[in-house]
């Protein structure tokens, strides 16, 4: 049967969560989906010493900080460093961090996490929670008005984009003389097989069919810092990823920013688990 040119029809390709902000993602092969996005995913943050969130843009060397998942641990790992062991339930001292605009409720994760990201970065840093009692919602006005919890992410729960999207990138990257890039320069959280490059940003709701209903709203395709510039594998930086994609990606949803992929809410899915492989239909989005 021919597929329904009314719907888009998508796989699960690779699923990502990012423990600690804009530290390395961690691949899995399922995910439980919260109301904040995938389960652990931006759930510690590193901050500086007047409690801001700091991230590559500042350090691209927290690229090279690798999460491992364990039952009760994260395991953090880096050139040169012993493996940090983090309880993923122990948390000490309640603080006030600001993660953008936002201030939020967080836990101190103490001073051997700190001292461990001070030595390995070079400057004074500690490590923080996020309190899963507080509400950080992502913007009203792109939301429509629901309320959309996130954690530590840059200000929406799930990351969607494509396979095809970045094998287009890749096409002129290629062309231009450039190397090929990988996926993890974006850190989304779900990727699709499937469809067409930039499919996504066509699409109202994404629709996955798991072990029980799952909706995830794109409501704001995500514009993009220098960080995909960042070799996620040395931490370099080089100016030909956002240089390529300014020529063909400048969206004037964002008042000519580049986007590349849609930031997501979760309609509906609490507490289902996301695999690789399963199916994702989507109704197109008209203006």
């Amino acid at each position: 049967m021919p597929a329904d040119p009314s719907t888009l029809e998508a796989r699960i390709a690779r699923l990502f969560v990012y423990p600690v902000k804009s530290c390395a993602g961690v691949e899995l092969r399922e995910a439980v989906l919260t109301e904040a996005g995938l389960d652990l995913d931006r759930a510690w943050m590193v901050v500086d010493a007047d409690g801001t969130g700091v991230t590559q843009r500042e350090l691209p060397r927290l690229a090279l900080v690798r999460p491992q998942l364990k039952l009760h641990e994260v395991i953090l790992r880096a050139p040169g460093m012993l493996a940090l062991h983090l309880s993923i339930d122990a948390v000490e001292a309640a603080v006030k961090v600001r993660v953008w605009d936002d201030e939020v409720a967080a836990y101190d994760m103490g001073d051997i996490a700190a001292q461990w990201f001070s030595d390995f970065l070079g400057t004074r840093l500690r490590l923080v929670r996020f309190d899963p009692e507080h509400r950080r919602l992502s913007d009203p006005r792109w939301t429509g008005g629901t309320e959309a919890p996130n954690q530590f992410s840059d200000g929406y729960p799930v990351l969607v984009t494509s396979e095809a999207s970045l094998a287009g990138l890749n096409e002129r990257l290629l062309a231009a003389g450039h190397a090929a890039v990988t996926m993890e320069r974006f850190r989304p959280n779900v990727v699709l097989a499937g469809i067409e490059a930039h499919d996504e940003d066509r699409v109202e709701t994404l629709q996955v069919q798991a072990d029980a209903p799952v909706a995830l709203r794109l409501v704001k395709p995500c514009p993009r810092c220098p960080i995909p510039n960042i070799d996620p594998a040395t931490a370099h930086s080089s100016p030909e990823v956002l240089d390529t994609l300014q020529g063909y990606r400048a969206d004037q949803r964002l008042g000519g920013a580049v986007s590349f992929g849609m930031n997501a809410i979760v309609a509906e899915g609490e507490d289902v688990l996301l695999r690789v492989g399963q199916a994702v239909r989507g109704n197109w989005a008209f203006d």
